[in-house]
């Protein structure tokens, strides 16, 4: 997996998440919390997802074979949808059911200094795992913002670790404050209200990673910066005078087929367009690097094509439909 995949913040990510997991099911057979239980689970729920993601990875760095010649580098989208589907059935859906068995039969905590210890101690590994990936992203989502970067990152790997650590900070707050309302009331209801609280959290957020995530496996097109530079590139306005039409796919999150149609002259010879799409591949490439996979098809621009209207992928500066945001 490359560094854009964000490796280390998934082995941070996991790191912490067995430990906070060991941690939570101590304090739930000293104390009985309900909520410890469902944040329990909920950490080992994230950490069968690291692993998910990790394994993803090395799948999709397998060679190009003739049943699968673009590659396996979507696979990656692949591992991160069953993400979502882990953390909405066994996190989100099992904190929903148990903190609703404690609501019709609560009983009292005992010894609550055992949940609030490890909330506490729970806290500073998630902060640590959340600050990880907070700097990976910050060094691939530029200028946009944290919802924007979530939306149009193609790797998905940074977007689950920062929605689940961010998830898991929250489900903190909540745990603990079921607990402490429990301890202060002497109405275990309390904990068993906070328990569900963790359970619809977990389930918005796997409901928002599978949106995510379910656009990638559609089939995503470049951002409209990309697509820009690859149009400027294909030009060189003396063989190669426009781009007719422009189609662009995410193979993978670092890998970019490319297809178009270009205007040609129609008295070059076949050498010289050959010659000048082996130039306008070379300067794709040195414009977009991920650009791996590229066809460029020579035409002949006519009235006709005019008359059709402008591709809105081969206008520049014009609105780009693949770049949307998923």
């Amino acid at each position: 997996m490359s560094a854009s995949g964000g490796t280390k913040a998934i082995v941070a990510a996991l790191g912490a998440n067995l430990a906070i997991a060991a941690s939570k099911f101590v304090a739930f057979a000293f104390s009985g919390s309900s909520s410890m239980l469902a944040e329990g689970v909920h950490s080992l729920a994230d950490s069968g997802n690291q692993f998910l993601l990790l394994i993803g990875g090395k799948r999709a760095r397998r060679e190009a074979t003739p049943q699968h010649p673009f590659g396996y580098g979507r696979e990656r989208f692949i591992y991160a949808f069953l993400v979502s589907i882990v953390l909405f059935s066994v996190g989100g859906m099992f904190a929903i059911y148990e903190g609703y068995e404690k609501i019709r039969h609560p009983h009292e905590l005992n010894h609550w200094y055992w949940p609030v210890g490890v909330l506490a101690f729970a806290a500073l590994a998630e902060g640590f795992s959340f600050r990880t990936a907070i700097k990976e992203s910050n060094e691939l989502r530029g200028s946009l913002s944290w919802a924007q970067f979530i939306r149009r990152a193609k790797a998905p790997e940074l977007p689950v670790v920062l929605l689940e650590d961010f998830g898991a900070l929250i489900g903190l707050v909540l745990a603990l404050g079921g607990v402490g309302l429990s301890v202060l009331t002497g109405d275990g209801i309390w904990d068993g209200i906070g328990t569900m609280c963790i359970g619809v959290l977990l389930v918005l957020i796997a409901l928002v990673l599978a949106a995510e995530t379910k656009s990638l496996l559609l089939g995503e097109g470049a951002g409209t910066g990309e697509v820009r530079k690859i149009q400027e590139a294909i030009v060189d306005g003396d063989t190669v005078t426009r781009v007719i039409h422009l189609r662009t796919l995410h193979l993978g999150p670092e890998e970019l087929l490319v297809a178009a149609k270009i205007a040609v002259q129609h008295d070059d010879t076949a050498a010289e367009v050959a010659n000048a799409i082996n130039a306008a591949e070379a300067r794709i490439r040195a414009a977009v690097p991920i650009a791996r996979v590229i066809y460029l098809e020579p035409d002949i621009y006519s009235e006709v094509e005019a008359a059709r209207g402008p591709d809105p992928e081969a206008t520049p500066g014009g609105p780009n439909p693949q770049t949307a945001g998923h």
